[in-house]
This record gives structure tokens, C-alpha cells and sequence, in this order.
């Protein structure tokens, strides 16, 4: 009898592990599907109105080859710096990296410490001045531990916010299934026994964080604001990225107040206290109509809209000019080879994606997305930006027609992570006619480094070669899934 109770158990338990697994099974499913399509908190992918007449300035960080020596022409933590200077009531701060590590051999200007430095003398300075920081929980290494410049800005009285990114939609669905059905419940316990990824001589950190950052998304917007003026740029206060090529936007104008709602959304959605928020709201002069600049406010997934809506207006004889850190998108690549048969005239200045913060990368996505532009039309054509050890991480699109002109930039790649909801990210767009002295600038700007005037700024397209095609089906692959950081 005793063999047949043994007998009777093993079914017994095995029907028990089967219908565990079935149920691990199904929930899952409805993590992953849930993940996928979820509604999105309010006020993420904004779409701010037109605000005719707004005030706007270009600002380039150019890094450069000139007679065998790299040279640094930047210009935009000066203007965040003189932001933070003329604030009167207060300053917002929303930044993807912002800290100070980074390999052992390996040297950079203490970028995240001096912005740190301006953020809490201005507090200092003017006590009743409202700041509040918004950052990505990468910088804390997900929860591991608190950098120390966060700590000193805590201490001045400075709100910081760490940005939560759970309410987004998944951008690796396949493994953020799996993360929101077992790995999230167990809570990021401080410290760790793992090397950081950034710097291993660092403080350790948990496995656990490591886990988290397989989700492949981030508040990856890169915002200042006060009560005069918004920025958004592709720039990061992060010591490692002090060398590379950026640009950014400045806006000012009643556009602030698009600014503010966006902003007080993150920080809603992050459970975080809004009160701060309640009486921000834009204290400088009138839009003057006459100017004729209008600009509007737009993240997520709008600015992929708006992106495609210029491209599809796009004919015959119009320039299309790109200058990308990241292009993988398939509607953006679908919708330019559209125009380039439409007879549109379509540039691309690209950072080849070959080295990252000292480490060597292969090319992808952009090796093979050149590629396949290149070869799909002679109204395509792409040039790499000249890097050495550091990156051309520009986000710019600039569209004219001889008589009108259209400007977005940001922070945004041109990715599905950063265009389809999964990212939070921050982007102005500007029209005007194509003889405004904005429109001309960015004009000169493309132009200058296309042809290498007076510098040595970007390569031809076979300067990097061939590529081999299992790129190509791994960057498709990457790309359609969302196993990948771009």
C-alpha cells in the first residue's frame, strides 16, 4: 500500500507544479500585454498649442578636428548657467545622466559637480527660490545608492525627484513581462555586491538593479526652465559626456507654461509632491506676433508625429537635413524614402556608433540604417560626424523650402524606444519663414559641416565601409523587440 500512495503523489504533484506554471504562465501574458498597451499618465505625450511670435535661440556644443587637434566650440551649459543665474522665482531641472562616473582610465571635466555647484549657490543665494531636479533612477543605479552631488543638492533644500518609470509602457515587453510579474516585488535593498557598470571601482551595487535596467527605458528628456525661459537640448550634465557634440533650443515666450505642465506631469506621475508647481508660471515679456517664429511644446510620442507630419509635407526640390546620434525607426526611414521619391533632398549627418565612453560598439543601428538609405535613393545621401572618443549626439530635423522652414529638436533619437511612448522625452518645434535668423543659423550649421568648412567636422559615407548583413538583422531584430538601449 505504501508503494501505491507513492504511486498516487507523484501525478498528484505533478499536476500541482503544471497548474503553478500555468498560472506563472498567464500572468505573464497579461503583465506583457498590459505592459504594451496600457493607457499613458496624464500629460505624457503633450502636445503643447502654437504660441506665435516666440522668442528663439540655437545653441551648439561643436567638438572638431582643426589642423590635427580636437577643439571644443560650446556653448550650451554657458546658457543654462546664466539661466540659473537670472531666475527670480524658479528653476526646474529635468536631466536623463546626470553623475560623475566613469572608467578608471579615463579622465573628463567634472561636469554633473559644477552643475551641481551652480543649482546649489543659487539656492544659497535665494532661499526662497523654488528648484526641483528631475532625474532617471540610472543615476542612482536604480535605487542602489545616492551619488554624493545629489545628497549635497537634498541638503541645500533643492527637491530632488526620482523619475518612476513603471506607469510607461514596456519597451522590451518580452522580458518586462517577466520583471513585472517576479523581479519587482522584491524591492531594491541600498548597497550591493556587484561591480557598477559605469565604474568599477565605484560603490557596488545590487542585482537587483542590474535586473531593472534590462527594461530599456528612461526619462531621458534634458529640460531647464525658469520663469523667463525653457531649454531643451541633447545635452547631459554627465562627466563623460562633457566632450560630446549637442544642440539645443531655447524658447521664451507663454510657451513656459507648456513647459510647466509638462514637467509637473513627471513629477505627478513619479508620486512625488507637485505642490512646488502650483504657482510656476511664465513672468516675462508678451510673444510679439510680428516676429514671426511660432513654436510649440511637444514629448513622447507626439514629436514622432509631428516628425512625420513634416516629412510627408515634404515635395519635390525641399531639403531634408538630420543630424542624429540614433536613427532606427521604421516609420521615419519608411516616410523619408517616400519623400526622397517624391524629389526631395534628403541629408544625414550621423554618429557612426562605433565607440561609447571608452568602449568599442558596432555600428548599430546606424551603420546599417545609412546603408539602407544610401543605397535606396541618390536623393539620400549621409556623412558621419568626425569623432574622436567622443559622440555627435545631436537630435535635429530641419526641413525647408526656400520659403518656409521647420525646426525639431530635443532630446529625442529617432528610435522606436524614443518616439513610441517608452521613453520620456522633450522637444520643441519652430516654423518660420527660411530667411529667420534662427532658420539661417541652422541652415549654416548643417552646411558648415557637410562641407567641412573651416574644419575638419564630418566624413563620407564609405569612410566606415560595408556592412555585414547579419548587422542589419540584428539592428531589425533590436529594433522590432526592444532588446536593445537605443
Amino acid at each position: 500500500m505504501k508503494v501505491n500512495r507513492r504511486l498516487e503523489r507523484k501525478p498528484l504533484k505533478r499536476y500541482q507544479a503544471a497548474k503553478l506554471i500555468s498560472v506563472l504562465l498567464v500572468a505573464y501574458a497579461v503583465a506583457m500585454f498590459y505592459g504594451m498597451f496600457k493607457p499613458m499618465p496624464s500629460n505624457i505625450s503633450y502636445e503643447g498649442r502654437w504660441h506665435e511670435g516666440t522668442e528663439a535661440e540655437v545653441l551648439l556644443d561643436i567638438t572638431h578636428e582643426q589642423d590635427g587637434d580636437r577643439q571644443e566650440d560650446h556653448e550650451i551649459f554657458a546658457h543654462i548657467e546664466q539661466m540659473i543665474s537670472e531666475a527670480e522665482a524658479f528653476i526646474v531641472v529635468d536631466m536623463f545622466l546626470f553623475n560623475d562616473e566613469y572608467g578608471p582610465d579615463m579622465s573628463f571635466p567634472a561636469l554633473a559637480s559644477w552643475f551641481s555647484d551652480r543649482l546649489i549657490e543659487k539656492q544659497e543665494a535665494s532661499p526662497d527660490l523654488t528648484i526641483v531636479v528631475t532625474t532617471d533612477r540610472i543615476n542612482s543605479f536604480y535605487g542602489s545608492r545616492t551619488p554624493d552631488h545629489i545628497q549635497r543638492l537634498e541638503a541645500a533644500g533643492i527637491r530632488v525627484v526620482w523619475t518612476d518609470m513603471a506607469p510607461l509602457r514596456d519597451s522590451n515587453v518580452i522580458y518586462s513581462g517577466l520583471w513585472r510579474t517576479v523581479f519587482q516585488w522584491f524591492g531594491t535593498p541600498k548597497g550591493g555586491g556587484l561591480p557598477s557598470p559605469f565604474d568599477p571601482e565605484a560603490e557596488p551595487v545590487t542585482a537587483r538593479s542590474y535586473l531593472d535596467v534590462l527594461n530599456f527605458k528612461a526619462n531621458h528628456r534634458k529640460v531647464v526652465l525658469n520663469e523667463k525661459e525653457a531649454l531643451v537640448t541633447s545635452a547631459n550634465p554627465h562627466d563623460a559626456s562633457a566632450h560630446h557634440s549637442n544642440a539645443a533650443l531655447s524658447v521664451k515666450g507663454e510657451i513656459v507654461n507648456d513647459f510647466i505642465e509638462s514637467e509637473r506631469a513627471v513629477v505627478e506621475m513619479s508620486g512625488a509632491d507637485t505642490t512646488p508647481f502650483d504657482n510656476m508660471e511664465y513672468n516675462g515679456e508678451k510673444n510679439d506676433a510680428s516676429d514671426g517664429l511660432d513654436a510649440k511644446l511637444i514629448t513622447e510620442g507626439e514629436v514622432k508625429n509631428e516628425l512625420l507630419t513634416s516629412i510627408e509635407a515634404a515635395e519635390s526640390g525641399d531639403d531634408i537635413w538630420i543630424g542624429m546620434f540614433y536613427i532606427s525607426d521604421r516609420d521615419v526611414i519608411q516616410a523619408l524614402k517616400d519623400a526622397a521619391d517624391r524629389g526631395a533632398n534628403i541629408r544625414l549627418i550621423l554618429d557612426a556608433n562605433d565607440e561609447s565612453f571608452g568602449h568599442e560598439r558596432i555600428g548599430v543601428p546606424n551603420r546599417p540604417v545609412a546603408e539602407e538609405l544610401q543605397r535606396y535613393s541618390g536623393r539620400m545621401d549621409v556623412r558621419w560626424y568626425n569623432t574622436g572618443g567622443e559622440q555627435y549626439h545631436t537630435k535635429m530635423f530641419y526641413m525647408t523650402d526656400g520659403d518656409t522652414a521647420v525646426v525639431n529638436g530635443g532630446s529625442t533619437n529617432f528610435t522606436r524606444r524614443n518616439l513610441d511612448d517608452f521613453n520620456l522625452e522633450s522637444n520643441v518645434i519652430l516654423k518660420a519663414p527660411s530667411d529667420h535668423a534662427l532658420m539661417e543659423d541652422v541652415d549654416d550649421y548643417f552646411h558648415t559641416l557637410w562641407t567641412n568648412d573651416g574644419s575638419h567636422y564630418t566624413n563620407d559615407f564609405s569612410e566606415h565601409g560595408e556592412v555585414a548583413i547579419w548587422k542589419h538583422w540584428l539592428y531589425r531584430l533590436q529594433e522590432s523587440t526592444g532588446l536593445s538601449s537605443f
